[in-house]
């Protein structure tokens, strides 16, 4: 079930991208970066369809990652590879010359949601679109360049092939398209994956521990340390809570504990029982 979830996903992802490129991206003529960006300057210098060029571009490189990068990495690209091409073709041939909107800015805006959302779609169930994605993977992997520098190189070289015939106007608002996707997907890929840490320094921790326990229902770690001032010995207690949960642990602390010492800080991502794994209890054994 896991697996049909995931590749339902993929799919979705997939005709979302091309749903973005055939209703906003094409009828705009904005310029973009990525495997469409180079279909793109290809269709107006010699007129071969994108959806034609996209499909043998990503075949091309999922050969090539196969055959580099091995065959664990070449499964999860192997969807998107043949499935976004065909849902870009598909979506041509029904759309026809139906246009959603002549505004160019709402062109750039729902475009660059859909296919930042798409990709991230796709990344987060640990697959990934093909294409443009390879090439700095691979150069990751024997040079060690970072990927997000060689991205952005890619980017702004395709960018710039693009505006070789593309209006300048348009240049400019598909560098505004290709920031609002690279948004739209930092966002996603960190959705529901912040949460808040808390260290709490108290005279009580014991009972705020119980608290946290019981009424929280969430985890605490205790750290040995001593203050500073009057070197007295005290316990540090660590625990991580979601964003909708701080405000009552906050309270509950404060309840037991006025003068608490409470340090908050949001961490990126948290791996683990209770967050990407479900919750495992274990009876305490007493003696």
């Amino acid at each position: 079930m896991k697996l049909l979830r995931n590749l339902l996903i993929i799919i979705f992802g997939n005709f979302l991208y091309a749903a973005g490129v055939v209703f906003f991206i094409l009828p705009s003529g904005l310029i973009t970066g990525g495997t469409t960006g180079i279909a793109l300057s290809v269709n107006y210098f010699s007129g071969l369809p994108v959806s034609y060029f996209v499909f043998g571009f990503n075949l091309i490189m999922f050969l090539l990652g196969l055959f580099i990068l091995g065959r664990s990495f070449a499964l999860t690209t192997l969807v998107s590879t043949f499935c976004f091409p065909f849902a870009l073709g598909l979506l041509q041939k029904i759309v026809g010359e139906f246009i959603v909107t002549n505004d160019i800015f709402l062109c750039t805006l729902f475009g660059g949601l859909c296919i930042g959302t798409s990709i991230a779609l796709v990344i987060r169930v640990g697959a990934s679109t093909g294409g443009m994605d390879i090439p700095p993977l691979i150069l990751n992997k024997y040079l060690h360049i970072p990927v997000s520098i060689t991205l952005y190189v890619a980017d702004c070289i395709i960018l710039a092939l693009q505006a070789i015939f593309g209006e300048k106007e348009k240049v400019l608002y598909g560098i505004v398209l290709v920031l609002t996707y690279t948004i739209v997907l930092d966002k996603l890929l960190m959705f529901g994956t912040n949460k808040m840490q808390l260290k709490v320094v108290s005279s009580k921790v014991e009972l705020i521990k119980e608290a946290i326990i019981s009424e929280i229902d969430r985890g605490v770690t205790l750290f040995h340390g001593q203050t500073g001032y009057l070197e007295k010995e005290t316990d540090i207690l660590l625990s991580v809570v979601s964003n909708r949960e701080l405000y009552k642990v906050e309270k509950l602390i404060h309840k037991i504990d006025e003068d608490a010492f409470v340090m908050i800080s949001r961490v990126s991502e948290v791996r683990g029982r209770g967050f990407s794994e479900g919750k495992k209890y274990i009876t305490k054994k007493t003696e």
